[in-house]
């Protein structure tokens, strides 16, 4: 079927066959269907979504795109995904405490999407970092060391790699379909039996109404499951920054202090653990929350996770020291200045998707997918809910490369942050779903 006749049936309500859309998929590999045509088959979706057969098909044909690994281990094989937040640099920490528990973890993660970061421009901050070896490099590191967070190679879920390109530069990120899609194509081509699901609600989240967070989990854990791969999900808070910083090499240097057990009471904290702790249970690893959280706490305070993370580094090409010292290998900004709000007062709300923006306005994000990030900006000691701030306590510090980028991340963030009463603050972990 030509590309045009499957776009004009999804655009006008129809459901796809199986046949149709891996035939489309296979076309979006090959090149023989236009990047016109595939923004516009996205934006059919977005705006018509699909059934659950369809999801299931469009998620097959992504994964067979390419080849899917095989594993022989003597560990669960387990994975973790977030659909995205503001500060939310949990992959980094988790994959590491994972493997010092027992679990196997072949981490394929994407860049960022929107207003949100990606785990692999975090990554690459790291001198040397490669993010895109090939699969002999990507399971050997997985066997010797425990885990490996990489980006697709060339020949894994290929026809996910360009889809997701140009769904970030065509508004087109937030369809259920797609969103469900794209992480699971991923993740069954990664030769998983484990997965666990971070989905966000919130003003920094894809789905800020917490029913559209539920209806993209249950998406998640219904077609991952249909599929094979057991799944279960969180629904999690992103009405301010996970982390209290939000940058590339910024939100590397805080998995770095967390893996050397730095950062034990935050919101970060609980959510890592808490995704931790449905892993270790649902592999049989642990048999009790208890058992499980004390699990992944042992693997920060022996500093067995700092070390995987360091051997994980230097196995993907990265410096042999960069857990003693992991500032003097990432890049600097030339300006860091404090930005305080204009009145004094808590922290009422916080607009967080703006604190993204900002980012991206700094030069740590992109307008269009071939765009080259600035990994040094972005911004830290970010202030959370209720805090108060006054003219000796910033809402932040911009980390920029100018002062005209810093004035205009400067206007940006001020905005983001709502003087007012003491609000309600949400738990971070707000819903647990299973199959």
């Amino acid at each position: 079927m030509l590309p045009q006749e499957v776009i004009r049936r999804k655009r006008d309500g129809n459901a796809l066959s199986t046949d149709e859309v891996k035939e489309f998929i296979s076309g979006l590999t090959n090149g023989s269907v236009s990047e016109g045509q595939v923004a516009a088959f996205a934006m059919a979706v977005f705006f018509k979504g699909m059934s659950a057969d369809e999801a299931v098909g469009l998620t097959l044909a992504m994964r067979d795109s390419g080849t899917v690994l095989k594993w022989d281990l003597p560990g669960p094989i387990v994975d973790k995904h977030s659909t995205g937040g503001i500060g939310d640099n949990v992959s980094l920490m988790l994959a590491p405490m994972l493997a010092a528990c027992g679990c196997f973890v072949p981490m394929i993660s994407g860049r960022g999407l929107g207003h949100t970061g990606g785990t692999l421009d975090k990554l690459d901050s790291i001198q040397g970092y490669n993010t895109a070896p090939d699969n002999e490099l990507f399971t050997k590191v997985v066997r010797d060391v425990g885990c490996a967070i990489i980006g697709q190679t060339a020949d894994l879920a290929p026809a996910d790699k360009r889809l997701y390109g140009i769904r970030d530069v065509t508004a087109t990120v937030e369809s259920v379909s797609l969103i469900t899609a794209s992480i699971l194509s991923k993740k069954l081509s990664a030769g998983l039996q484990y997965l666990v699901m971070d989905v966000k609600c919130g003003s920094g989240a894809f789905m800020q109404r917490r029913e559209d967070a539920e209806t993209l989990a249950y998406s998640l854990v219904s077609v991952a499951n249909g599929a094979g791969l057991k799944t279960t999900a969180l629904i999690t808070d992103m009405d301010e920054p996970l982390a209290n910083c939000a940058g590339n090499a910024l939100e590397v240097l805080h998995a770095a202090r967390f893996l050397k057990n730095e950062l034990t009471h935050s919101r970060a904290h609980e959510v890592t653990l808490r995704l931790g702790i449905e892993l270790l249970l649902s592999t049989g690893i642990a048999g009790m929350v208890a058992d499980a959280r004390e699990k992944l706490e042992a693997s920060l305070s022996s500093g067995r996770a700092a070390a995987i993370f360091g051997d994980m580094v230097v196995a993907l090409g990265g410096p042999t020291n960069f857990m003693q010292k992991p500032e003097k290998h990432m890049a600097t900004p030339a300006i860091v200045k404090p930005v305080y709000a204009d009145q004094r007062g808590n922290i009422h709300a916080i607009a967080t998707r703006d604190l993204g923006l900002a980012v991206i306005e700094l030069g740590g994000g992109r307008r269009r997918a071939d765009d080259k990030i600035n990994h040094a900006v972005g911004l830290s000691n970010l202030l959370g809910k209720n805090a108060n701030a006054d003219h000796h306590t910033p809402l932040a510090m911009i980390h920029a490369a100018d002062e005209a980028s810093f004035v205009r991340a400067e206007k940006i963030v001020k905005s983001a942050y709502i003087i007012g009463e003491v609000s309600k603050e949400l738990p971070p972990i707000l819903e647990t779903l299973t199959a």
